[in-house]
């Protein structure tokens, strides 16, 4: 489980976000959503290690973060970012293999069990054929697969990701979203991740953490954090939801207006 309590973060004297509290369990999506600049990503490296929080703890099965080597920690969480800094001159595979430097013996040498990680990754997110391929070849959305492939080749028991989905068109959004949905049922596995998109947040989250202006402003399920009032006041933009006509999870619609007070 990933425990998140009272976090606060601050670039120098800059408060990013302020007592975050929330939890991800096994078997659970939970979704980050706000505005631009709300403290998504920043929450997500604080919770991947990459900056250390201003106050607060994030435990992992009740272990303090900071408790964990790098080493140990890259065994419990896999991570999808934003930005796409892959060596272009990588293949897929090797670039997948990456992920299993958690599990590398001292020589570093791929055992078989490396060898059948690295191959389900590549065939769940449907990139065997382009295994020999120059990363440098991929298109961005071919590229953000390749990055879950290296995520779920370490095969760790938490996954965080940041955007996963923005180079992706509307059929690997959904195709991708599915596959973590499945994986999350199959693996158990707890997701956090942050997501623009609040109509993908309303039908693949478990629970939803809203920040804006530098706090958590509400969790909770999909119905109740995803109001027509708690989202028109978090993005300051004039925001209607209504029940999806089909699934009934909340569907979300920016209303035309001129100003929004």
């Amino acid at each position: 489980m990933l425990a998140i309590n009272n976090l606060s973060i601050a670039y120098g004297h800059s408060p990013i976000l302020q007592g975050v509290t929330f939890e991800v369990i096994p078997g659970e999506i939970v979704s980050l959503i706000g505005p631009n600049g709300a403290g998504k990503t920043s929450l997500l490296n604080a919770v991947s290690g990459v900056i250390t929080p201003s106050s607060g703890t994030i435990h992992i099965n009740r272990q303090i973060l900071s408790e964990f080597s790098p080493r140990q920690r890259a065994r419990l969480m896999g991570f999808v970012p934003q930005a796409r800094l892959l060596p272009p001159t990588f293949t897929v595979w090797q670039t997948v293999m990456i992920g299993r430097t958690p599990h590398l013996g001292l020589i570093g040498k791929p055992a078989k069990d490396d060898i059948a990680a690295v191959e389900f990754a590549l065939g769940r997110v449907e990139l065997h054929e382009f295994t020999n391929r120059p990363i440098g070849e991929l298109s961005g959305g071919e590229q953000q697969r390749v990055l879950l492939a290296r995520a779920l080749a370490q095969n760790a028991p938490i996954l965080l990701m940041d955007e996963p989905t923005a180079h992706l068109d509307i059929r690997f959004q959904a195709s991708f979203l599915n596959l973590v949905r499945d994986l999350v049922t199959e693996k158990e596995l707890a997701v956090l991740m942050a997501l623009h998109d609040l109509n993908l947040a309303a039908v693949y989250s478990d629970r939803i953490v809203l920040l804006a202006d530098g706090n958590m402003v509400n969790s909770g399920e999909p119905d109740t954090v995803l109001t027509s009032e708690i989202l028109s006041a978090a993005y300051h933009t004039p925001i209607e939801v209504i029940p999806h006509p089909q699934n009934k999870h909340p569907l979300i619609l920016v209303s035309k207006a001129d100003k929004y007070d």
